[in-house]
């Protein structure tokens, strides 16, 4: 069996940490940003740092940035596809500490002017744990749809969206606000049971207090 029995439409093998989840983390990034990335550096810590070449991480990572689904027949030759579309890719060596999972991946990830950064772990059977977005702690699994609003701190806009939410049928499943000072930028991050259609993240775009808005779908059940 090849490394890419483990991450082509079987799935099979005991690497799905260093393939599968390494793919969906991918996922992530690319929609954060929003779109496939021109740059990427990939930060890997413990065991990826010295296994990725060899259980094809490097492959399910880019795979993963450009838009991939897991059982994709051409994550074995994503490096060249990347090559093709244009989307440069570096690989380093980081050092988290002994309290990161071993299996962590840290991507910075650009497309002309904006930039994102994601930080997550793999943490066995392809599951993924998110615990840094723009270096702000979150908690997301990818299990669920979720919506990344920055918004101005104003009076209603939890309720408003929660509203636009239900009037849709959309049922939030985890929701999460922050902000640094009164007055100032707040972080919505909200995790739902339902797909959230085009029109409503449209709708919400639009709303005058909205900085920006992310939708990312969920990438594993």
């Amino acid at each position: 069996m090849s490394v890419f029995d483990i991450i082509g439409p079987r799935m099979v093998g005991p690497s799905s940490s260093h393939t599968a989840g390494a793919l969906r983390l991918g996922l992530l990034a690319r929609a954060l940003l929003g779109c496939t990335p021109e740059r990427a550096t990939i930060g890997l810590h413990g065991s990826f740092a010295t296994t990725y070449q060899g259980h094809g991480t490097d492959r399910a990572v880019v795979a993963g940035l450009l838009g991939m689904a897991p059982d994709d027949p051409g994550i074995p030759d994503s490096l060249a596809a990347a090559d093709r579309e244009g989307l440069e890719v570096v690989f380093e060596s980081i050092d988290l500490g002994a309290a990161a999972h071993p299996n962590t991946l840290r991507f910075d990830v650009a497309a002309g002017e904006e930039s994102v950064s994601l930080l997550g772990a793999s943490v066995g059977g392809g599951a993924i744990e998110v615990s840094h977005v723009n270096d702000r702690a979150v908690d997301l699994s990818g299990r669920f749809d979720t919506l990344l609003i920055q918004a101005r701190d104003v009076p209603g806009t939890t309720a408003t969206i929660t509203q636009r939410l239900a009037a849709t049928g959309i049922n939030i499943a985890f929701l999460e606000v922050g902000r640094e000072k009164r007055g100032r930028e707040a972080t919505m991050i909200i995790q739902t049971d339902h797909a959230i259609p085009d029109s409503v993240v449209e709708e919400i775009e639009d709303y005058e207090w909205v900085i920006s808005t992310r939708r990312l779908s969920k990438v594993t059940d």
